[in-house]
């Protein structure tokens, strides 16, 4: 067996733990049986659990077609402005999904940083490989349309600095009675919107505009599924 096709067994097995056990009930050992492999040999491949549950993570993204249409987009204001809104509409979501799995992922990222953080470097890296070069294109592209301000840092901070904004603003909402009160879902999602893109630096004439559209019916079907 080639080492692509033993790395697919391999996930499709911990696809199948993860899905019946959950994260915490899974371990490589299991992952191991399933896949009538070593321990060893899975080691190999994956140096630990948190690297395989956040390779499940990339390929659920890669194969969501909302999410490659929108990154195979012309580098613009708009695809700025998509991006942000994805974003922000996960996470505020996520405590709204019917099987609470995005929950979990999030609890999961949280509990990360607060451990080895192991699980959200890798992550982390995941997301700036898919996501990270369209959003420094589409902000260069911004400034150059006068969209926006020039970023005197490094441009990819910005990404960064929305999506843990909007990561906490969706802790808030994860217990059975929210810590914060922000009021209604829809107003939240523009007021995070608007907040976020004028700190990234658009003006409010492009915001206007474009989060306007982004805002129209049908425009909505784009997630970031990953941003967890």
């Amino acid at each position: 067996m080639t080492s692509d096709l033993r790395r697919q067994l391999i996930l499709g097995a911990a696809k199948r733990c993860f899905a019946r056990h959950g994260y915490t009930g899974t371990t490589t050992k299991s992952v191991a049986a399933a896949a009538a492999i070593s321990e060893a040999l899975l080691f190999k491949h994956f140096p630990s659990k948190a690297a395989l549950y956040a390779e499940i993570l990339s390929e659920e993204c890669e194969a969501d077609p909302a999410l490659t249409e929108l990154l195979e987009r012309e580098p613009s204001t708009a695809t700025l402005v998509e991006l942000i809104r994805g974003m922000v509409e996960h996470f505020i979501q996520i405590a709204n999904g019917p099987d609470q799995e995005e929950a979990q992922r999030l609890r999961l990222m949280v509990t990360s940083h607060l451990d080895d953080g192991e699980f959200a470097r890798l992550l982390y890296a995941k997301i700036e490989h898919l996501i990270g070069a369209v959003f420094v294109a589409s902000l260069e592209r911004a400034v150059a349309a006068g969209d926006a301000r020039p970023c005197a840092t490094d441009p990819l901070n910005l990404f960064w600095f929305a999506h843990h904004v909007v990561m906490t603003a969706a802790l808030t909402r994860l217990p059975a009675a929210p810590c914060l009160a922000y009021g209604n879902a829809d107003d939240l999602e523009r007021q995070l919107c608007e907040f976020l893109l004028r700190g990234i630096g658009l003006n409010d004439a492009a915001i206007a505009s474009h989060l306007g559209r982004a805002s129209a019916p049908g425009a909505g079907a784009t997630t970031i599924a990953e941003s967890a």
